[in-house]
């Protein structure tokens, strides 16, 4: 059985038998767990595990454990910093900068692996324009620098043996309102909005497995939000852009997607707009009405895709706490959590 296209979240820290049955049903590809799914790294691995052992192949398990306030799993993990500190590294010496993005990209998913969690949403690519509730998730104000922080990064998920999620595609960065609760709009053309793609351009040109499309409005570019427009998922993103990989939607219980439809027709909207696999968080009547009644499964192109972003840890929980390369991450974290240094030029252009 090829993995779904839908990805829905459990209740508490164990399955339940409903969601077992839940979970056996081949429009479902995966899981998103949430904090209140965690108490510890070996329950986490317990979990993770029922999980896989559902379904052949197994289910995709996803979590969003970006660092700073979207970090899921605290207690027993190390506590990453946010985006915008790894940016602030940047401004005052280039070179760690980018090792530091590097180096905790690697933490990171080394430390969800060895847990067995396939993913990570991350990194979050988002243009610092300062004006967006996505504040201190963005690595940087400038194009360039998040595109060279969020390939460091990217690489070193990749080292741990984890695949990389870009988002929100196409860009959050320049919009005040936030999509949990309504639709934001963005109204630049498409010309304009160049710098936000720009780090999509570079991962993608580096291999990028996955990309999570934000619900966001561009009405000069199309009448659809991204997430359920063929003109952005179909057209720019896999025409333009050249993106081969897999494509989420952000969830679609959220407030943003809420006026297109009823969730049944807003998943139908996505599949119909190119994604591959459909978020439903949270709202355990609207995910089991698209298990039931949506239509499709996930095409043979978009089951390749999925099935790629399986995870290849390479340490339990113990071991990776043993190795050099944790140990050293550990370093640069507490020099990171530490009081930045005080440098009046490193805001300078």
């Amino acid at each position: 059985m090829s993995l779904g296209p839908l990805m829905i979240d459990l209740t508490g820290t164990e399955l339940t038998a409903e969601e077992r049955e839940l979970l056996a049903h081949p429009r479902v590809g995966g899981v998103i767990l949430f904090a209140r799914n965690y108490a510890e790294p070996a329950q986490l691995a317990a979990l993770v595990a029922a999980i896989h052992a559902v379904r052949s192949p197994p289910l995709l398990v996803a979590v969003d454990h970006e660092g700073g306030r979207v970090q899921r799993f605290r207690e027993g993990f190390s506590a990453l910093p946010a985006a915008r500190r790894i940016g602030r590294e940047y401004d005052l010496d280039e070179r760690r900068g980018v090792e530091l993005a590097r180096s905790m990209g690697w933490l990171m998913a080394a430390e969800l692996l060895a847990c067995g969690v396939d993913l990570s949403f991350a990194p979050c690519v988002d243009i610092d324009y300062g004006v967006s509730f996505i504040t201190d998730r963005a690595l940087h104000s400038r194009p360039r620098i998040v595109s060279q922080l969020a390939l460091a990064y990217v690489q070193g998920m990749r080292e741990a043996g984890m695949a990389a999620t870009a988002k929100h595609f196409p860009g959050h960065g320049a919009v005040t309102a936030d999509s949990h609760a309504t639709l934001p709009v963005d109204r630049r053309e498409l010309a304009d909005i160049d710098g936000d793609l720009l780090p999509y351009r570079r991962l993608i040109a580096n291999g990028l497995p996955a990309v999570m499309v934000g619900h966001l409005l561009f009405p000069a570019v199309d009448a659809e939000p991204a997430g359920f427009s063929r003109r952005w998922v179909t057209g720019v993103l896999r025409g333009e852009l050249g993106f081969q990989g897999a494509v989420f939607t952000d969830d679609l219980s959220m407030g943003g997607a809420a006026g297109y439809g009823d969730v049944l027709t807003r998943a139908e909207r996505a599949l119909g707009a190119g994604c591959d696999m459909l978020l439903v968080c949270n709202d355990r009547t609207a995910a089991a009405t698209v298990i039931d009644r949506l239509g499709a499964l996930a095409t043979p192109a978009s089951a390749v895709r999925l099935a790629r972003l399986h995870g290849r840890g390479q340490f339990s929980t113990p071991a990776l706490r043993t190795s050099a390369q944790w140990r050293d991450a550990q370093v640069q974290l507490a020099a990171c959590a530490a009081v930045p240094r005080l440098d009046l030029d490193a805001d300078a252009t």
